[in-house]
């Protein structure tokens, strides 16, 4: 993708969102102007005071140590005022800014907690890892540190004008009037780079992704050797990101030299117009204390103008990171259940009425399905790939709704009561499993955070995986994590199973739940699984048919319909699509 072809928008209230935030910390961040003030008060009487010390130095009258030595004292004071000041000033800032970024990330965070699962299921993760860690760190950066840079600056230019317009008039015009120039190159200059540094973020996010995607399947892409293509895709989003961030930066180092050139005619035509006069005067009227008053004032007049460009850059990164954060803070949300009851009673009963969904609007998934579960059932849901077996479970859990059609547990709509509830009433146990990072102990009570240890040993006894934790180096206070190597898929599965053991929720989500686990602990997990399964209803997804032969009912699935229902026994007597699955596995 070229970046002559791409357009980007930075989203209108990006700057009003940084600013909501940043209002707990404006007392902070007063201070720190506060401070500011001060410190540049006090830079800019050291050049009066200097330029008296000179005046006493090449007087006509002999020189006048005491006098020297006088100014000398108040430049010292002066100095230690403006390091004192810099240091509380940056103290601040940095607090604030710090402060509002953690809070600003926290909301991003917490934000993909509450959007609907469709967006984290469309989008790629590692670009929303990029907009919640790096476009955070990038507002810090620009928007507030650098917001502090340019009220230093302005307050630098101002009272700069007013001490030199005390010693000059003549000397401070020549020095005003040439300022335009110096605006107006970085004011072009600044254009040129804006639509580039959103340019660029935009990339870094799509660049984040790859690379997540690809450490997450490296195992994958080596099974199939595609190193070469996976690092080709990657060179290629990253050589996009390399130009886009060279003309970015090309742009915006024409910005410094460009205002540098103008400063330094400006020096240049103090010194002319100040020698001037100083020999016109003859030493009486403008002094060469005065003059070297001025150069020093021009210096400090024009350094704020090459600063203020120099945040320029700082600046259109952090508004692009700010319009990214914004698009991901204004996406719409799940329906809020606040002030919805809790699931009071839960008999395991379900209803399914008229439910009609699609994942994409024109490729419906699921039509008109109507299902009736009765309580401590035990249901098998079979089916070819695609046909909507986990979509069922989706719904259940409420991690989609339907587009029409109800869904009814024990007798009330799941619209009605809190997802948190609903939730709670299922113990679900995926073909994925899920290790955080913590010990042993704490990912098997995840559901239960309070549970006892006795509890936790007794759960990881029943799913057959007790005698594996005590072999580990430190037993149920191993410390593991979803990547850890000395960790099997299918002692990861075990675990995940003893969560669901040590929670005992009425109802249960079984979706290939034994795939990763050899044939003699599946036996043993399957005996369990019986047990706890006695009066709950259970919902079980099994590729492998000869599993679920003692289903109360099995449901057969094909394109997003149920087009046969009934005992294993019943369905294999009528002859029909499940009986041509079955038989499939033994031939």
């Amino acid at each position: 993708m070229s970046a002559k072809k791409t357009k980007t928008k930075t989203p209108k209230g990006s700057i009003r969102l940084v600013l909501s935030y940043m209002r707990p910390y404006f007392p902070l961040i007063l201070l720190a102007l506060l401070f500011s003030v001060i410190q540049i008060a006090a830079t800019l009487l050291a050049p009066v005071v200097i330029g008296k010390a000179v005046d006493y130095i090449i007087g006509e009258n002999n020189v006048d140590f005491e006098k020297i030595l006088h100014y000398s004292f108040i430049l010292m004071g002066l100095i230690a005022l403006v390091m004192v000041f810099q240091w509380l000033g940056s103290l601040c800032t940095n607090k604030a800014a710090m402060n509002t970024v953690r809070d600003l990330r926290c909301a991003a965070f917490n934000k993909l907690n509450r959007v609907p699962l469709s967006y984290i299921d469309n989008r790629s993760h590692g670009d929303m890892l990029s907009r919640v860690v790096n476009d955070t760190d990038l507002i810090s950066d620009g928007l507030i540190q650098g917001f502090t840079q340019l009220f230093s600056g302005i307050v630098t230019v101002a009272g700069t004008i007013v001490f030199m317009l005390r010693l000059n008039l003549s000397v401070t015009l020549v020095v005003v009037l040439i300022t335009p120039v110096s605006i107006c190159v970085a004011y072009l200059i600044a254009r040129a780079t804006h639509n580039m540094f959103k340019l660029q973020q935009t990339k870094r996010g799509e660049l984040s992704g790859l690379s997540e995607e690809a450490l997450s399947g490296v195992k994958e892409i080596k099974a199939f050797g595609r190193e070469k293509i996976a690092e080709a895709e990657f060179d290629g989003v990253n050589e996009d990101l390399r130009k886009v961030g060279v003309k970015a930066m090309f742009y915006s180092a024409l910005t410094n030299p460009g205002t540098r050139f103008v400063n330094a005619i400006v020096y240049a035509a103090v010194a002319v117009v100040g020698a001037l006069m100083v020999i016109k005067s003859g030493n009486v009227g403008f002094t060469v204390g005065i003059l070297s008053a001025f150069l020093a004032y021009a210096n400090q007049y024009t350094k704020p103008f090459n600063e203020i460009t120099g945040v320029v850059t700082e600046l259109q990164t952090a508004s692009a990171a700010a319009g990214r954060v914004k698009e991901l803070l204004d996406e719409t949300e799940e329906p809020s259940d606040d002030g919805l009851p809790a699931l009071s009673y839960c008999d395991g009963s379900i209803e399914i009425e008229h439910v009609n969904f699609a994942y994409v609007p024109d490729r419906p998934l699921i039509q008109d399905l109507n299902l009736s579960v009765l309580p401590g059932r035990r249901v098998a849901i079979v089916g070819p790939t695609g046909c909507g077996k986990t979509t069922l479970i989706n719904l259940l859990m409420r991690f989609y709704d339907p587009q029409s059609g109800r869904i009814l547990l024990s007798d009330t709509p799941v619209t009605e009561i809190t997802r948190n509830s609903l939730r709670g009433s299922y113990g679900m146990v995926l073909q994925d499993s899920w290790i955080f990072r913590g010990t042993v102990a704490e990912n098997i009570a995840y559901g239960k955070p309070n549970a006892t240890r006795e509890e936790i040993e007794d759960a990881a006894k029943r799913a057959h995986i007790h005698s594996f934790i005590q072999k580990l180096k430190n037993g149920y206070d191993t410390v593991i994590d979803d990547e850890g190597s000395s960790i099997s898929q299918g002692e990861k599965q075990l675990l995940c199973i003893a969560r669901i053991m040590l929670t005992q929720p009425p109802m249960l989500i079984l979706d290939e739940a034994t795939s990763n686990i050899d044939t003699r602990t599946e036996h043993k997990i399957q005996s369990a699984f019986a047990a706890m399964m006695k009066g709950r209803t259970s919902f079980v997804i099994a590729h492998r048919l000869s599993t679920i032969i003692d289903a109360d009912v099995i449901l057969v699935m094909r394109d997003g319909n149920v087009i046969e229902q009934g005992t294993h026994a019943e369905l294999i007597e009528k002859g029909g699509f499940y009986s041509q699955l079955y038989n499939s596995q033994f031939v």
